[in-house]
């Protein structure tokens, strides 16, 4: 499947994570292409109907949220998990992107 970045500020985060950080988001983000809905824990995991979690897991926690939109994957915000539970601003943040994307 193909995938897309939502905006610039998901692009500007990876870019500014450390070199071994970036390396593993980009593997998953490699499996995620390769097997879409299949994709399952330990990598992905499924948040709501349509949101998806990206699971990238090392010395640095980072969490991806995603979308299947119209045959594609739309990677929509990303950040560094520092609780156990995903913080709401970062959860509302990323239905807000959903939201946007579904009305166009």
């Amino acid at each position: 499947m193909e995938i897309k970045y939502s905006d610039s500020d998901l692009e500007r985060f990876i870019t500014n994570l450390d070199c071994t950080t970036t390396a593993k988001l980009l593997r998953t983000v490699d499996l995620l292409g390769e097997f879409g809905r299949q994709l399952t824990l330990p990598h992905s995991k499924k948040i709501s109907k349509n949101l998806y979690e990206l699971r990238i897991c090392g010395k640095i926690e980072v969490r991806i949220f995603y979308a299947f939109i119209n045959q594609e994957i739309v990677l929509l915000y990303g950040f560094i998990k520092k609780t156990r539970k995903i913080p709401r601003r970062h959860l509302k943040k990323a239905v807000h992107k959903l939201e946007i994307l579904d009305t166009i």
